[in-house]
């Protein structure tokens, strides 16, 4: 498109090269890249079902793991099918409009800042449930936990509008091609006919703002469980409080480590070819893996998923969850009249366990 030097037209819709330096390799990227985004959905989609489904899952902390897990679908969902409908050379799947562009940036942002937010909230959660479990049911209670993931989507939501904004002001009337497989800030930037500093600094800002707010809840917590921990002399009471914690930390570790990598910078000029590689990692493997993670290493959710396939049909499976939704609305009454709130048992035994 060439650009219209008389009135500064935008570019009306920009090129995505994907991965065409690979092209001799398409069919097996689109294999592999199909083969875990469908990956990615099954496992999310079991976590959600098996949480809602098995009444001994109804607790916070499965609370979080199913919003984690529909993000991590919207998350992979904004870009994989395009970037696969690309490999297969279908007409205009490399086209997106100026406007779908800025959309794609802002849905994509928002995923990653709430993911963000719900890990430091999974965070919490597991520092009550360690450093103080007999508090567990009034801090951690199911409307604290409403308000908690409330949050978490919100403050998402509110983190790509500043940046989203300042990026719609920028003139893009040059080239319109970006090297990269999805409308991330950084080629776009390398695009504009304008002055992009502001829109840098504001970048930074927000993205060190997001990290740093959620990254220092995330250490705190870990500093008070790893001190709690340190206090009980038993070594395998340390090693039952701290498996509880390993599959969230796991996750945090892969998430963070490539999200600091990405975005804690300042020039747009970098290796392209390498922050594809690193935007493949956080934007398709882990959400792919972080369900392996949490499910390999936790064993309510592995007994779960046994009580699941052992059932005899999935209408049992209803009707017992079904019951116990109603019992639970019954207790929850009955505790509310006594100025009490439900604390699961396994919340209570962890009180019993770690209380001094």
């Amino acid at each position: 498109m060439q650009p219209d030097t008389a009135n500064q037209t935008h570019t009306a819709e920009f090129v995505l090269v994907g991965f065409a330096e690979l092209r001799e390799t398409r069919l097996f990227l689109f294999s592999l890249f199909l083969t875990t985004y469908l990956l990615t959905l099954v496992e999310n989609l079991a976590i959600v079902v098996l949480v809602r489904s098995d009444h001994r899952l109804h607790r916070p902390m499965y609370f979080f793991l199913t919003h984690l897990s529909c993000l991590e679908i919207g998350y992979t969902s904004v870009t994989v099918p395009k970037m696969l409908a690309g490999f297969l050379g279908v007409a205009g799947s490399q086209r997106i409009s100026y406007a779908g562009c800025l959309t794609q940036l802002f849905v994509f942002t928002f995923l990653g800042a709430t993911e963000c937010f719900l890990l430091a909230a999974m965070a919490y959660d597991r520092y009550v449930a360690v450093c103080l479990p007999l508090r567990y049911a009034a801090l951690v209670s199911w409307g604290a936990c409403v308000r908690l993931a409330a949050a978490c989507w919100l403050g998402g939501f509110l983190t790509p509008v500043l940046p989203v904004y300042l990026m719609s002001r920028l003139r893009f009337c040059g080239p319109n091609v970006i090297d990269h497989f999805f409308c991330d800030a950084s080629p776009l930037l390398a695009l504009a006919c304008s002055d992009v500093s502001l829109k840098e600094t504001a970048d930074l800002l927000v993205s060190l703002a997001v990290l740093l707010a959620s990254s220092a809840v995330i250490a705190a917590s870990y500093g008070r469980i790893v001190w709690t921990l340190l206090r009980i002399r038993a070594a395998a009471e340390r090693r039952k409080a701290f498996s509880t914690c390993a599959a969230h930390l796991t996750v945090v570790s892969l998430f963070y480590g490539t999200l600091f990598f990405m975005y804690a910078r300042t020039r747009v000029a970098s290796c392209i070819s390498f922050n594809k590689v690193v935007s493949v990692f956080y934007s398709i493997v882990t959400p792919m893996l972080n369900p392996l993670i949490y499910s390999l290493r936790n064993r309510e959710v592995n007994a779960a998923l046994g009580r699941a396939f052992s059932c005899r049909s999935w209408k049992e499976l209803r009707h017992q969850s079904t019951v116990h939704q109603k019992q639970r609305l019954q207790t929850g009454a009955k505790a509310r009249a006594c100025g009490f709130s439900a604390l699961s048992i396994t919340d209570v035994r962890m009180g019993e366990e770690f209380s001094h």
